[in-house]
């Protein structure tokens, strides 16, 4: 049985949560300058111009590339011949955390308790989704989520008598009523399928996959591909100016659901939507 200290663990969450908040995965940067070129309209294009900027100054100067530097949703998939020593591995991961976002100078915006509204001063509690998978080793991914974007989320139960045009239907709804707010050009992730809870937990496991990457299933991609098209059809554009980009891409994850179900659930993601992720 292999063995991995804790101290590892914190310091890759602390570096993930820098790196993540500084520089964006690689195809969606293509994805942004890409889109300013595919963006027909001309206040879309100066938009568009300016996050590109945007992404250059982050990279020269060492500073996040938005001022929310989100709260740390990490998911975590754990070998089961992998012996974690060293104390509580969420205490680790809540201290790799911490150090991340006070030594890398990241906003901290994590309350403690959502009604009495104090805030925790290190950006602590992290999203924790732990997995056990086989093998001997451990993937961390951490997703920094802003709440600009994070609000527009839906989620509803459809009857399995729902057509696909039902489904993407329901999903351009949900792009429509966000509007401006989540910070477009955005990225969408789509959970289908499950049961209430974990159509949700599809949806943002979905955005915080690669935008490059296609579902495996032909019949998710091709349906990735109708609602990119459907959520761009509105013409909200780059910031909410107007304009032919409106999603840079949309991701579907699936799961089986019950027989009297269909779940469906949308997780928006700015252009910013932030991952970085590490093997130990």
């Amino acid at each position: 049985m292999r063995e991995l200290h804790t101290d590892r663990i914190t310091e890759t969450v602390r570096d993930l949560c820098i790196q993540a908040n500084k520089v964006l995965p690689g195809s969606l940067e293509q994805c942004i300058r890409c889109g300013a070129e595919k963006e027909q309209s001309s206040a879309g294009k100066a938009v568009f111009a300016d996050l590109c900027a945007n992404l250059d100054a982050a990279r020269e100067t060492g500073l996040p590339i938005c001022q929310d530097t989100g709260m740390a949703v990490i998911f975590m998939q754990v070998g089961q011949d992998l012996h974690i020593t060293g104390g509580d591995l969420r205490e680790a991961v809540n201290k790799g955390v911490a150090a991340g976002y006070l030594e890398g100078y990241l906003r901290c915006s994590v309350v403690g308790d959502p009604l009495e509204r104090v805030n925790t001063g290190n950006n602590t509690p992290a999203v924790l989704h732990l997995d056990i998978v086989p093998g001997d080793q451990l993937r961390i991914d951490v997703c920094p989520k802003g709440f600009g974007s994070e609000n527009m989320s839906a989620l509803k139960m459809l009857t399995p008598a729902a057509s696909a045009d039902d489904i993407v239907g329901f999903v351009t709804e949900a792009v429509a009523k966000a509007g401006s707010n989540p910070c477009p050009p955005i990225v969408v992730g789509v959970g289908i399928g499950g049961d209430f809870e974990q159509c949700a937990f599809l949806a943002k496991k979905a955005l915080c996959r690669d935008v490059s990457v296609r579902n495996p299933k032909q019949l998710y991609a091709e349906l990735e591909a109708k609602m990119l098209e459907s959520v761009n059809r509105l013409g909200i554009g780059p910031q909410g100016f107007g304009g032919t980009v409106t999603a840079l891409a949309v991701n579907i994850e699936q799961a089986p659901t019950h027989i009297a179900g269909l779940p469906v659930s949308v997780n928006v993601g700015c252009h910013v939507t932030r991952h970085a992720s590490a093997v130990l």
